[in-house]
């Protein structure tokens, strides 16, 4: 399930945990039979008590502890950062312009970062927020209640994207231009700040018609949500504590960018 080109540039990602010589207890299992777990979790959605034993991954509650560790340990944000890296370095993400947009999960468990969503007759949800650049790659995503506009995520998206190596020179971490729907739009404000970063705001009017022309370019965004929400553990947020919920988002977005990265190397 975790072919080797992949385990290899998460293995050295991994904490390494010492086994301890006066109490060792029962034998560690293999990391790489654990990811198997987490990413089967990840892909059915299935609950983590339900997790299959004959397939070797070990308990769910083994995943769920390896999940949490990892991510307090920042592996999956160093993945996607280095996996960014790679795909900057063939030429693969376009800088010219960056998406931006939200989307509603319902959070049948409750928990932080949930509230009432004015989409969903005010049920208990979450919301995804998601930069993507030119491409639909994802540069950074954040959890928030699904009451949060849209908007009050604009800033710390931005300053969320990491410096992207890969080339010689300064690490890129600022498109030329960031596209944005009509729910970004504040009078001036918030085209203000995004200009003080020196990126260009495209952000369509509010009370202005449709046909603006920006979905041309807005798409890529809406694929990148598709992508996100085909892991079914991520289209309906079961975890009441929300950073394991951020973790599973995180290891999404490296997925994502490793596929990506795939498919360039076998065209």
């Amino acid at each position: 399930m975790v072919s080797d080109e992949l385990w290899s540039r998460i293995e050295p990602l991994l904490p390494v945990v010492p086994r301890r010589a006066d109490h060792p207890g029962r034998k560690r299992l293999d990391d790489r039979k654990v990811l198997c777990g987490i990413l089967f979790v990840l892909y059915t959605g299935i609950p983590w008590e339900f997790l299959p034993q004959e397939l070797g991954f070990g308990s769910g509650m083994t995943a769920w502890r390896r999940l949490r560790d990892w991510h307090q340990a920042g592996v999956w944000q160093r993945l996607h950062e280095n996996l960014l890296a790679e795909l900057n370095a063939a030429d693969a993400l376009d800088w010219s312009r960056a998406v931006i947009d939200g989307s509603h999960v319902r959070a049948l468990k409750g928990g932080p970062k949930t509230g009432a969503s004015p989409v969903d007759r005010a049920r208990t949800g979450s919301k995804h927020h998601l930069i993507t650049e030119g491409h639909g790659i994802p540069l950074a995503v954040s959890l928030t209640g699904g009451n949060r506009n849209d908007v009050t995520q604009l800033m710390p998206l931005i300053d969320q994207i990491p410096p992207v190596r890969g080339k010689r020179g300064r690490p890129r971490f600022r498109p030329d231009a960031l596209y944005a729907d009509r729910g970004y739009d504040d009078h001036d404000k918030y085209r203000d700040l995004v200009r003080s970063k020196g990126i260009t705001p495209v952000i369509a009017r509010r009370g202005s018609e449709h046909g603006s022309g920006l979905g041309v370019h807005r798409w890529v965004v809406e694929q990148t949500f598709a992508l996100l929400h085909w892991f079914r553990r991520l289209r309906i947020r079961w975890e009441i504590r929300d950073d394991i919920h951020e973790a599973f988002l995180s290891l999404a977005c490296g997925i994502i960018c490793w596929r990506r990265l795939r498919k360039l190397s076998l065209s």
